[in-house]
C-alpha cells in the first residue's frame, strides 16, 4: 500500500482479476477501513516485483483470504496514521475523525494521509493489533457499487492482455501435434524459412515455435512449419462413451474422505444404487490464451492472465534454472477463464521464444484449436451412491465412491513444473499426474462428497487415478458440480420414493439453520410448488460449496420440447456479509448460466487418438438466445464473515436442472449433458 503524491492510495494485491470483480470488493473494504472515497484507490495488479504472495486466486477464496488480510492491514495503517497526526496536531488520537482521508480534530486542527505520508513508514511487519471497523461501522461494505473494471472494458481501452501491445513487440506461434503425447520426429524448415518477415525459428527437441515481425508472417510460418514436421505414434485415448468403465478400471490412489456410524442401526429393507457421471469439460475461454515475454540479459520478465503469478514464476525457474529473482511475472487480465487453463502454458511458450528476440518482447496467441485441444481439461468423474432404506424409505445408510483424475495440477505446487512446454524439451520433464488438494482445503475430485445432511451413517470414498491419458487440471467448483449432482439427485429420488415434497424432504433432514434459510428463501421466492404445466418440470437442488463456503439453493424451470431448456433459474445465495451485494449476484448469475451450459451442452469430444471438439461448432457452449431468466435473493448477515460466491451456484444448479428434467418427463438422466441422445437412452432403459 502506499499513499501517492496525487492524493490516491495504491493498493497491490496478490489476488487478480478474473471477471469476477474482485478489485471493486477489495476497494471497497480498504475505502471503509481507511475513510477515503472509493474513487482515490488505485488498484494495481499483481506482480512478483510488488504484490504480497497471495498464492493462486482460485476456489472463491478472494474474500476470505486478501479481503481478511486487507482489512486488518487497512486498520493497522489507519492507526499508525491516526497517531502520527495526534503527535504533529498536538491533540488525542481519540478525539480525531477521518473523512475522505483528511483528518482533523479539536480547534479545526487538521492533516491528511498524504501530509503524514513521509513520516509513516509502511514498511515493516503487520502485527494484526488494530481492530478493525464493526459492521454496523462501516459505509461502503453491504454496498452495490459500480465495478472499476468496467469503464475500461466498455470503451474499449486496452486492459486484457490479448489487446495490449508492447513497443517494438513480435509475434510468436507454437507448433504442437494433433495426437495426444506425439513426439516430434522429422522437421523440415525450408519453407517456413522462406517466409517474409520471419525472425527466428525456435527448437527444443518436441517444443518448436517461429518468432515473426508479424501475425500473419507467423500463421504463415507456423503453416509452413507443421507441413514438414513428421510426429511420432501418441498415446492411446479411453472409450468416450463408456468414461465410468475406463474410470473404473485403472489404477488409482483409494482414501477414505469420511466415515459416520449409526449410534442404533436400524434394520434395512432395501438398497438403492446408483451411478453419475460427468465428462470431461473445457474452459472454453472466450478469447484463447495469450502472452508475452521479455529477455534482458539473463533476466526476464512475463506478462500474462495466469490466476497464480508467483506459482507460475517457481514453474519457469524450474525450467529456465534461473533463480526466481530473475524473474518478474506480472498479471494482466484475459477474457474468460476460471481455473487453470492454458495461460501458465502460453506463458512459458513466450519465454521459450522471446530468447530468440534479441531483447524485443515476444507475443504468443494461441489458436482456438490450441485451446480445445492442448490446454487441461475439467475432470471427468464417475460417483456411485448406495443408499440403505428402512421400511418406511427412511435413509438409514449411504455410501459415495467417486472415481476420477486429481483436479489440480496447477503450476509451483510441485518440485516438477507443470507447464506444457516443459514435456515437449530435449530433456522433457515428466507429465505430471493431476492430484486433489487436501480435504483440508476443500479436496478436489472429494468436494462437497460429504452429505451436509444428517444422515445417520455413511463412507465416502475417493478413487483417484494414477494415470492420466486426457490432461486434467482445476476448473471451476473442482469435483463439488459433479458431488452434489449425485447427492442432490439420489436425495430426490427418494423423496420421490416416499412420496414427500423435495423442499420438506431436505429441510427435515437439515441441522444447520442457515442451510434451511436458502432452501426455504429459494421456495418462497420461486412460489414452489408452481402450478404444472404440461411439458414443463420445476426442480430443487442445494449445496454449501466445500461444506465451509457458501450457501446456495436454486430452482429451476425447464421445458421439455426437441430439447431441454432451461426457462428460469431462482436462487438464494448466503456469503455471510455481502461486501458488494450486486457483485454477489452478478458472481451467482454467471455460475448458474455457466452451470446450464455444462449440464445440457458441454462435453469434449475424442477418439482413440486425438481431441476432435476443436472448435465451436464440435464443442457448443449455451448461446445468448438460451440463456434463462435468473433471479437471486443474497441473505444478507453483517454479522458473519464474508466468503466468496464465485463457485457457489454450479453444483446446485446442475442438480436442480436434472431434477426438473424427472419433474417433467418422469426420466431420470445420470449423465451429463442432458442431450437429446441421452434422453432417448434414458426412455430406453426406463421402458
Amino acid at each position: 500500500m502506499k499513499f501517492t503524491p496525487d492524493e490516491r492510495v495504491a493498493i497491490s494485491p496478490g489476488k487478480v482479476e478474473i471477471g469476477q470483480g474482485i478489485v471493486t470488493a477489495l476497494a471497497q473494504i480498504a475505502a471503509d477501513e481507511l475513510d477515503v472515497d472509493i474513487g482515490r484507490i488505485a488498484m494495481i495488479r499483481a506482480s512478483t516485483a510488488a504484490s504480497p504472495n497471495e498464492g493462486v486466486t482460485s476456489g472463491s477464496l478472494s474474500i476470505q483470504q486478501s479481503g481478511r488480510a486487507l482489512r486488518q492491514i487497512c486498520a493497522e495503517v489507519r492507526r499508525l496514521f491516526l497517531a502520527a497526526a495526534s503527535d504533529r496536531l498536538g491533540v488525542d488520537a481519540s478525539t480525531l475523525e477521518i473523512d475522505d482521508g483528511t483528518m482533523s480534530g479539536p480547534g479545526n486542527v487538521r492533516t491528511s494521509y498524504w501530509e503524514l505520508a513521509g513520516e509513516v513508514s509502511l514498511d515493516r511487519i503487520a502485527t494484526a493489533e488494530a481492530v478493525a471497523k464493526p459492521a454496523a461501522a462501516r459505509g461502503m461494505a453491504g454496498q452495490s457499487v459500480q465495478r472499476i473494471d468496467i469503464p475500461d472494458k466498455v470503451f474499449a481501452r486496452p486492459r486484457f492482455i490479448h489487446d495490449t501491445p508492447l513497443a517494438n513487440m513480435l509475434h510468436g506461434r507454437v507448433l504442437r501435434p494433433e495426437v495426444s503425447g506425439a513426439r516430434l520426429m522429422v522437421l523440415d524448415e525450408t519453407a517456413a524459412r522462406a517466409v517474409a518477415g520471419l525472425i527466428a525459428i525456435v527448437r527444443d527437441g518436441s517444443f518448436v515455435g517461429v518468432v515473426s515481425e508479424t501475425e500473419d508472417s507467423a500463421e504463415a510460418a507456423l503453416k509452413a512449419l507443421r507441413r514438414g514436421a513428421t510426429w511420432s505414434a501418441g498415446e492411446p485415448l479411453p472409450d468416450e462413451d463408456d468414461l465410468a468403465a475406463f474410470l473404473k478400471g485403472q489404477p488409482v490412489e483409494t482414501r477414505v474422505i469420511d466415515t459416520r456410524g449409526a449410534a442404533a442401526p436400524k434394520q434395512i429393507a432395501r438398497t438403492i444404487r446408483r451411478q453419475y457421471t460427468r465428462p470431461y469439460i473445457a474452459h472454453a475461454s472466450i478469447a484463447p490464451s495469450c502472452a508475452m515475454a521479455q529477455w534482458e540479459g539473463d533476466r526476464v520478465r512475463v506478462w500474462t492472465h495466469s490466476q497464480g503469478v508467483y506459482m507460475l514464476r517457481a514453474d519457469l525457474a524450474i525450467v529456465l534454472k534461473l533463480p526466481v529473482e530473475s524473474i518478474i511475472v506480472e498479471h494482466m487480465e484475459g477474457a474468460g477463464c476460471y481455473g487453470h487453463n492454458a495461460a501458465d502454458d502460453v506463458a512459458l511458450d513466450a519465454v521459450l521464444l522471446a530468447r530468440a528476440a534479441g531483447g524485443r518482447p515476444v507475443r504468443v496467441q494461441w489458436s482456438r484449436h490450441d485451446e480445445m485441444s492442448h490446454a487441461p481439461f475439467g475432470a471427468a468423474m464417475a460417483i456411485e451412491i448406495e443408499a440403505d432404506l428402512d421400511a418406511d424409505s427412511e435413509i438409514v445408510g449411504w455410501r459415495h465412491a467417486v472415481w476420477s483424475n486429481g483436479h489440480t495440477a496447477r503450476p509451483g505446487r510441485a518440485a516438477q513444473p507443470a507447464l506444457l512446454a516443459a514435456t515437449e524439451l530435449a530433456t522433457p520433464y515428466p507429465r505430471l499426474i493431476s492430484s486433489d488438494p487436501p480435504v483440508a482445503n476443500g479436496g478436489g475430485s472429494d468436494r462437497n462428497s460429504i452429505p451436509l445432511y444428517d444422515l445417520p451413517a455413511w463412507t465416502i470414498e475417493s478413487h483417484r487415478l494414477l494415470t492420466m491419458p486426457i490432461r486434467t487440471s482445476a476448473l471451476r467448483t473442482l469435483g463439488a458440480q459433479g458431488n452434489v449432482f449425485a447427492i442432490e439427485s439420489m436425495l430426490d429420488e427418494i423423496a420421490a420414493i416416499s412420496g414427500e415434497d423435495p423442499v420438506q424432504f431436505r429441510l427435515r433432514h437439515l441441522r444447520d439453520e442457515r442451510a434451511k434459510d436458502v432452501i426455504r428463501a429459494v421456495a418462497a421466492r420461486a412460489k414452489w410448488k408452481p402450478q404444472k404445466k404440461a411439458g414443463n418440470g420445476y426442480g430443487l437442488g442445494f449445496a454449501r460449496y466445500k461444506n465451509t463456503g457458501a450457501y446456495c439453493a436454486a430452482i429451476a424451470e425447464i421445458e421439455s420440447q426437441e430439447d431441454i431448456r432451461v426457462r428460469r433459474l431462482t436462487l438464494a445465495v448466503d456469503v455471510g456479509e455481502a461486501i458488494n451485494p450486486d457483485g454477489v449476484t452478478n458472481q451467482i448469475e454467471g455460475g448458474a448460466i455457466q452451470a446450464t451450459s455444462w449440464v445440457l451442452k458441454e462435453r469434449v469430444r475424442f477418439d482413440r487418438t486425438r481431441i476432435t471438439s476443436t472448435s465451436w461448432t464440435d464443442y457448443p457452449i449455451l448461446t445468448f438466445s438460451e440463456v434463462p431468466a435468473v433471479d437471486v435473493e443474497v441473505i444478507q448477515r453483517t454479522e458473519i464473515a464474508p466468503v466468496g460466491a464465485g463457485e457457489a451456484a454450479h453444483g446446485p444448479v446442475t442438480a436442480a436442472i436434472a431434477n426438473a428434467v424427472f419433474d417433467c418427463l418422469g426420466i431420470r438422466v445420470r449423465d451429463m449433458p442432458i442431450t437429446r441422445e441421452r434422453l432417448i437412452a434414458a426412455m430406453e432403459h426406463a421402458s
